[in-house]
C-alpha cells in the first residue's frame, strides 16, 4: 500500500521561508540574507533611513547593521510569535524579534522589536517584497522603549 502524499500549504511554505531567512540573518551572510528579497523590495527599518528601495539598498543596510555588531559575542536574532496568512501567491506575516548580543565588556544587551513582511510567490518561490521593523517609543520622552518584554 502506498503512503498518502502530503502537500504543504502556502502558510507552511512561508513559515519555512521565514525560518530559513532568520537562519541567514544569524549567519551574518549579507548575500544569503539578500537572496530572500525581491529585487524591488520596499523596506522600513527601525534604524537608518526612512525607507530602503530595492534589494541592493537593503543589503547595504544589513551590512552596515552587521558592522555595528562587530565585536559582539553570542549574537541574538530571535523570531517569536510568527503569525502567517497566505494565499496561493501572496502572504503576510508579523512577529516579534529580539536582537542584540554580548558586548566586548561582557554585558548582554537585547531588546524586542516588531516586524512584519509581505511576500509574493515569484518564479515558483516565495520572496519578501515588503518588510517593516520598528521599535516602540514613548511619545512624551521621545525615548525608544528598549526594556519591553512580550
Amino acid at each position: 500500500m502506498d503512503a498518502p502524499l502530503t502537500k504543504t500549504t502556502p502558510e507552511e511554505e512561508v513559515r519555512g521561508v521565514m525560518g530559513d531567512y532568520y537562519e541567514a540573518i544569524r549567519s551574518a551572510d549579507s548575500d544569503r540574507i539578500a537572496s530572500f528579497y525581491a529585487p524591488d523590495i520596499l523596506a522600513f527599518d527601525a534604524i537608518g533611513e526612512l525607507r530602503f528601495e530595492g534589494r541592493d539598498a537593503y543589503k547595504a543596510h544589513w551590512e552596515a547593521c552587521m558592522a555595528m555588531c562587530e565585536g559582539m559575542t553570542d549574537p541574538v536574532f530571535e523570531m517569536r510569535d510568527l503569525a502567517v496568512s497566505a494565499g496561493s501567491d501572496v502572504a503576510f506575516g508579523h512577529w516579534l524579534v529580539r536582537c542584540g548580543g554580548t558586548d566586548p565588556k561582557g554585558e548582554t544587551n537585547t531588546f524586542w522589536m516588531r516586524a512584519s513582511a509581505g511576500l509574493e510567490r515569484r518564479d515558483d518561490r516565495w520572496v519578501i517584497v515588503h518588510e517593516h521593523n520598528s521599535a516602540p517609543f514613548d511619545p512624551v520622552s521621545n525615548a525608544v522603549m528598549m526594556g519591553l518584554e512580550p
